[in-house]
């Protein structure tokens, strides 16, 4: 690890005036750290935003507001949060182990970096740490890289459960700056790589994220995160689908569904959605929906299984749904 820097400010104006060219925000460092070991994130300066006031937890009305600087177990165990969005919860208890949840922030997990073998390794072409020396995963190992969103620049997958269920949920995300303060749509912050993608996000330098806002909603509340994994814990997903329902009369009112493992970003399934607007829950309406979330997948000589697991994780994650909605119906 090269040397470097280290500052820890109170408030988020002093925070940007010690972002200098070089330097970059840690929270709670568990992906950062270890990028800079590697060597793949070498700052000469390190900005601790730890003591920033961005770690509570608040509802107003029908919106959930979570600083960025909550610990990702804190959310998920939150009442609220695991009474009226479901989903949330289990997409952040799905992710990593309870040491790792215990020190890791919300803002910092929307950040994390792609787990692509060649992005970590520096000896190896990567065109999202290295612009224009190629794409190794191309024609290398790349079983568990991405068939949606893809680039000839980049298949990367983006590694959080985190961000798949709040893009299903319609969350904004909240930022800050020397130039003021905006909001965006969650689902307009992570980029797709096409020729840039060294560029992950909508921030600029200097921006941090201070928070998320969520809407609490008919929808949000009947909702379910599934992750397929090659191992039973601490892995990173093949394929997760969160997933959401508002079922009126025994017709599907509204429906989110997002996907994880498969893309370069947090996927929203659209058309999938659609493919269920209007019709009652069923095998059918979730066979079709599942092959419609595969729409304009791009496989490769090794990952072209996920396109079958992308169908089979939707259908299961519908199907494991719709039984606690229609138990809700009234008769």
């Amino acid at each position: 690890m090269r040397p470097f820097t280290y500052t820890r400010p109170d408030q988020p104006a002093q925070a940007w005036a010690e972002l200098g060219p070089d330097a970059m925000y840690i929270a709670g460092g568990t992906n950062l750290v270890d990028l800079m070991k590697s060597g793949v994130t070498t700052p000469g300066r390190l900005v601790d935003i730890g003591r920033l006031p961005l770690a509570e937890i608040e509802t107003d009305g029908d919106t959930l507001r979570v600083g960025a600087l909550v610990p990702n177990s804190d959310l998920a165990a939150h009442p609220v949060v695991r009474e009226r969005l479901p989903v949330l919860s289990q997409a952040l208890l799905a992710g990593a182990s309870p040491q790792l949840r215990n020190l890791a922030t919300i803002g910092g997990n929307l950040m994390q970096r792609t787990r692509c073998g060649y992005f970590r390794d520096t000896a190896m072409p990567c065109n999202k740490r290295e612009p224009g020396t190629g794409c190794a995963a191309l024609d290398g190992d790349h079983r568990g890289h991405a068939v949606l969103g893809t680039s000839p620049q980049c298949i990367a997958t983006h590694p959080s459960d985190l961000a798949v269920a709040l893009v299903a949920l319609d969350a904004l995300v909240r930022i800050d700056g020397p130039n003021g303060p905006r909001v965006l749509p969650l689902g307009a912050f992570h980029l797709p790589p096409a020729d840039t993608p060294e560029r992950e996000t909508a921030l600029v330098h200097g921006e941090l994220i201070t928070g998320v806002e969520v809407p609490m909603t008919a929808v949000g509340a009947h909702s379910h995160y599934l992750k397929v994994r090659e191992r039973a814990a601490f892995a990173f997903a093949m394929c997760s689908a969160a997933v959401a329902l508002d079922v009126h009369e025994g017709t599907v009112r509204s429906a989110r569904i997002a996907l994880g493992g498969v893309a370069t970003t947090p996927w929203r399934a659209h058309t999938a959605e659609q493919a269920l607007i209007g019709v009652p829950p069923g095998t059918a309406a979730f066979a079709r929906a599942a092959d419609a979330a595969t729409e304009g997948a791009a496989p490769r000589r090794d990952n072209a299984y996920k396109v079958e697991l992308i169908r089979r994780v939707v259908a299961r994650a519908l199907t494991t749904l719709a039984p606690l909605i229609l138990d809700e119906e009234p008769a």
